[in-house]
């Protein structure tokens, strides 16, 4: 159990970094191959009093894996020993696209998502344009503005023939 606080500030600093690095691993609940970190909703980890608290920003505010993560998040600080922590929801500033790390791009990518791409290089001639995540072809075309989960739209590749899952961007 870990509830010690006065055990000094490198101590304490060092389970800041612990919590910081246990919350960061969590999977997202809908793209398991994502991490909280990876996708960017980790906001911080600080000491408040005896306290820990846990910053997390959702991907959207109606966004239905809020309590799932919030979930994931208190088991696996749990799991860890860790029992003076809680998670608040923090939604200013709001969460974008362009907080997802490359790491994170990537791990979607090779899952078989489009990772979102900059607003400006998704548009050619007034056409928005995907790049395939299984190809790399840019001959890409939406099926449908809704994907297997909200903050997705569903393509299809022209090259390779594949749908994908293409993930929205979000400013």
């Amino acid at each position: 159990m870990v509830t010690d606080a006065a055990t000094g500030s490198a101590d304490a600093d060092d389970l800041v970094d612990r919590v910081r690095a246990i919350v960061g691993g969590v999977p997202d609940p809908e793209i398991p191959v994502i991490t909280l970190a990876d996708l960017g909703v980790l906001r911080d980890v600080t000491r408040r009093g005896d306290s820990l608290v846990v910053l997390l920003t959702p991907t959207y505010t109606g966004c239905p894996a809020t309590a799932a993560i919030q979930m994931a998040v208190e088991a696996a600080l749990l799991d860890a020993g860790i029992d003076n922590a809680r998670v608040e929801t923090v939604l200013s500033p709001a969460w974008t696209t362009d907080d997802i790390t490359a790491d994170g791009r990537e791990k979607l990518r090779v899952y078989g998502i489009a990772p979102p791409e900059h607003a400006e290089s998704t548009h050619l001639f007034g056409e928005q344009h995907v790049t395939c995540p299984r190809c790399r072809s840019r001959a890409t075309v939406q099926i449908s503005e809704f994907g297997s989960t909200a903050c997705k739209a569903l393509w299809r590749c022209k090259a390779c023939r594949e749908p994908f899952d293409y993930f929205k961007c979000h400013r």
